[in-house]
């Protein structure tokens, strides 16, 4: 079934993790985005181990799948004129340069925008298009740091801890996504298009919403291992007889009593109702981790089939990706890929009752769209073959046979 948003159309002009995480869910729920890349510059996603059994990289089949790739050299005299073409059919464009790029290759909003007054144009950046930071450099565990978020994730021994995650990336590409959806709703309404200016910063600092209000509205300053969440209590992970890990999570009182009693220690049951209290909540995590440190994880596992207290093991991904409930959700999904089997990959998180997502193709090779692309969007052969003549495509580009 044709997905939810397939009247979209997309140009994606960005690279690596945080614009791709973006189109990628727009891509999953029906859009058509087309990747404007560079043909002698490549997305470094590309290069970025592990590879799969073609020799592509892993992340990079996974956040680009499901849309086209077209070869243009952006610095090319005649690439505005084709993307000034394209915005007649493509009414979203996003993209990933620092402040002022856009503007000197022709291509800003404003420029766009009288081709397609209805265009809404995304720019993603690491800190946005104000400020004295604009034109500054900075990569996920920069905007970590800035937003706050580094100075209560971590250890007091060790300090912060960089997380296996990239946060910044990863809420940047869904404050986009969902930027842009607010936009096309508020088109639909009015027919009007416009410019969103998305910073990283930003939206990591939104994702530290309830640490950064707590200061703001109450002028509390979380530390490490201070906080009910964030290992100052014994909400926290134990180690195993046999180097396994295991969460526990239960905060209300009835789940607390109950991991209590599942482990034979009842009487520690008044220690944990007081979440707020350090010093008591690091003494009672040792206690905690002695018991636990009793058993292997796989004992435990067994202790905790069966009762609901908010305890789980700590997996590793090959065991998650086989875990009932996550092959229950259909989370785990084959895509398509054309001189190959198909490629597991992680789906869309959400389960739609009529419109489910969908998935063409895993990530594709750069430029294998270009000509099926120009040729949709009216570009002639001659057009075509003279643009590649000219070198807009990269040396690479081949003719029809």
């Amino acid at each position: 079934m044709p997905g939810p948003l397939r009247s979209l159309r997309v140009l994606d002009f960005t690279t690596l993790l945080p614009g791709p995480y973006a189109t990628l869910l727009l891509a999953d729920l029906g859009a058509d985005v087309v990747r404007i890349e560079s043909p002698d510059r490549p997305d470094l996603m590309r290069l970025a181990p592990p590879y799969d059994d073609t020799g592509t990289s892993a992340g990079y089949a996974w956040v680009h799948r499901s849309k086209r790739s077209v070869a243009l050299d952006l610095k090319h005299p005649q690439a505005a004129s084709v993307v000034r073409r394209l915005v007649h059919h493509y009414d979203i464009v996003v993209e990933g340069f620092r402040p002022g790029v856009m503007q000197r290759l022709g291509l800003d909003y404003e420029t766009l925008a009288a081709e397609n007054p209805a265009l809404i144009y995304c720019s993603v950046t690491g800190y946005g298009q104000t400020g004295p930071y604009r034109e500054r450099a900075g990569h996920d565990l920069n905007y970590q740091a800035l937003s706050g978020l580094l100075s209560h994730s971590g250890r007091r021994e060790v300090g912060p801890v960089p997380s296996g995650v990239p946060l910044a990336d990863v809420a940047g590409g869904l404050f986009a996504a969902l930027a842009i959806l607010a936009a096309v709703v508020h088109r639909q309404r009015t027919g009007e298009g416009q410019y969103l200016d998305l910073a990283l910063l930003d939206t990591t600092i939104a994702f530290n919403g309830l640490a950064v209000s707590g200061l703001l509205g109450a002028g509390h300053r979380p530390g490490y291992e201070t906080e009910p969440l964030n290992g100052g209590s014994f909400y926290d992970c134990y180690r195993t007889r046999d180097g396994r890990y295991l969460a526990v999570a239960g905060l209300e009182p009835k789940f607390w009593e109950g991991f209590c009693a599942a482990i034979g220690r009842p009487d520690l049951a008044p220690y944990g109702y007081n979440v707020w209290d350090a010093a008591v909540q690091q003494r009672l995590k040792k206690e905690i981790q002695q018991v636990i440190a009793s058993r292997t994880l796989a004992e435990w596992q067994a202790v905790f089939a069966e009762r609901d207290v908010c305890v789980e093991p700590v997996l590793t991904l090959d065991e998650m990706a086989q875990h009932p409930q996550v092959r229950a959700r259909g989370l785990i999904v084959d895509v398509p890929r054309p001189d190959a089997p198909p490629q597991r990959q992680v789906g869309f998180p959400v389960q739609f009752s009529r419109t489910p997502p969908t998935y063409r193709h895993a990530g594709p090779p750069l430029g294998a769209h270009t000509r099926e692309v120009l040729q949709e969007a009216g570009f002639t052969s001659e057009e075509i073959e003279a643009l590649a003549a000219e070198g807009a495509f990269g040396a690479d580009f081949s003719s029809p046979d």
